[in-house]
């Protein structure tokens, strides 16, 4: 893409708006002139709403055809405007932009907390569109109640799907649940692994990440095998604005997905 083409949105209409959450919708987006180069699993979109604003957005998936899905979470008042955004809407996108989850064969491992499971959701799809090139692919999920998770349905179908294990675990269960209850790292401290061959994919709260990772590698998985998608203040997406710096990494350019000895200094330190 040119760096004039990287500062000017193309038109893209809302053809369908699915409630995932209490506050977050998947909105399915279709190019109305020529659609935006190809997203790799990982990266992200700047989303804009006219008169409003623009955010970063990561896709959460994408058709044959070139439609673009993204999950938002009403957070602020951009991300608001974008989730009220009823089909036949026309928003402004910008990408692709940022790195892609390296997608290596052997054993997959995906860890997802709450809405991080939007950006690995290409990634798992892609996995069991390539079945062939992984001898396992695991997903393990978190939310803080059954009723966050995103994606239940597609979730069912991979849980039924023999060729995914899926396990989901949330912090607090209520009436009806009878799966686990717990932090990710409980059943990530149980799985058996053969770290060598394994590959792992995290992206959720830091918190949640720093702690699945310390599991995975204590459990034999090298640190460069481990990566993850990082979230700062994305205003150009280009790396010129500068506010998506975390020490050395502007996370637009350098990101959002880095490995985890990238980044395992970064997040511990409270300031960045």
């Amino acid at each position: 893409m040119s760096p004039l083409g990287s500062w000017l949105p193309a038109r893209y209409q809302v053809v369908r708006r699915t409630r995932e959450t209490s506050d977050s919708v998947t909105l399915t987006l279709r190019a109305v002139d020529e659609p935006l180069p190809p997203f790799r699993p990982g990266q992200f979109a700047m989303l804009y709403a006219r008169g409003v604003g623009e955010v970063p957005i990561s896709v959460s998936g994408t058709t044959e055809s070139g439609e673009l899905a993204h999950t938002v979470r009403a957070v602020g008042a951009v991300s608001r405007a974008l989730h009220d955004s009823a089909p036949g809407a026309v928003l402004g996108v910008r990408g692709p932009f940022g790195t892609a989850w390296r997608l290596d064969g052997g054993d997959l491992v995906v860890v997802a907390g709450g809405i991080g499971l939007a950006p690995l959701r290409p990634a798992v799809r892609h996995a069991l569109a390539h079945r062939h090139r992984y001898r396992r692919v695991v997903l393990v999920a978190g939310a803080r109640t059954p009723a966050e998770f995103l994606y239940r349905d597609e979730l069912r179908r991979w849980d039924d799907d023999c060729g995914l294990e899926v396990v989901l675990t949330v912090d607090r269960g209520g009436d009806g649940w009878t799966g686990r209850v717990g932090f990710v790292t409980d059943p990530l401290a149980a799985l058996p692994l053969d770290g060598r061959r394994t590959t792992a994919l995290l992206c959720g709260p830091e918190p949640m990440m720093r702690a699945a990772a310390r599991v995975l590698t204590g459990r034999g998985v090298p640190e460069h095998r481990v990566q993850v998608s990082l979230e700062r203040n994305m205003q150009c997406g280009t790396g010129r604005c500068g506010h998506c710096q975390l020490g050395p990494l502007l996370l637009c350019r350098d990101g959002p997905v880095v490995d985890y000895p990238v980044a395992a200094g970064l997040l511990t330190v409270e300031e960045l």
